[in-house]
């Protein structure tokens, strides 16, 4: 008998339990889980050991949660729901867009910062896919907010640069003027 691994709620992986310890532990059918000899984490109804857990012959005391349909206690069920909500925008290509091309178009280091937003952007899929839908949505709002701090700090270099090449221009074109009055 395999003893398995499984991520809870909140993201903690927590282990090893036995397919019947599983059972008190209240797993979902969602709930990611893994074992020795798993290539990668799977969801737990597609574990045909684990099958056991969502029959409704499997031991799940109905009497205690009459109104509950499904073979797991209550609590599931506001999971599920949360299960089901879109995933958060992931500002990932607005991240990179505006840490690489300020780079490149005026060489500002401070575009840089657009990096942190590239770290949070790339972590509301996961957290989205291990069911953490609150942390993928803080992880969604703290890349949207550094994305746009990046790309203001990149429209005003790029403003700061068309001033200061105006400014030259007309101090350029003022010296001309001022070289005709001088030799005339």
């Amino acid at each position: 008998m395999n003893r398995y691994f499984y991520i809870d709620t909140e993201g903690k992986q927590k282990g090893t339990f036995s397919p019947e310890e599983l059972l008190q532990e209240h797993v979902k059918r969602d709930t990611l889980v893994w074992t020795q000899g798993m290539e990668q984490w799977r969801r737990a109804d597609e574990v045909e050991e684990l099958k056991f857990l969502f029959n409704n012959s499997s031991g799940f005391n109905r009497t205690a949660y009459p109104d509950q349909a499904g073979p797991y206690p209550p609590q599931t069920a506001q999971y599920a729901a949360d299960s089901y909500r879109p995933m958060p925008r992931t500002w990932l290509v607005e991240s990179i867009l505006v840490t690489i091309l300020p780079f490149i178009l005026c060489s500002s280091f401070l575009s840089l910062l657009g990096i942190i937003g590239i770290v949070y952007a790339a972590q509301v899929e996961s957290f989205y896919n291990r069911g953490d839908y609150a942390a993928a949505a803080e992880s969604s709002r703290s890349a949207g907010k550094w994305t746009k701090i990046a790309m203001w700090i990149a429209i005003g270099w790029l403003l700061l640069i068309v001033i200061a090449i105006i400014l030259f221009i007309i101090f350029v074109g003022s010296l001309a003027g001022l070289e005709e009055l001088i030799t005339t």
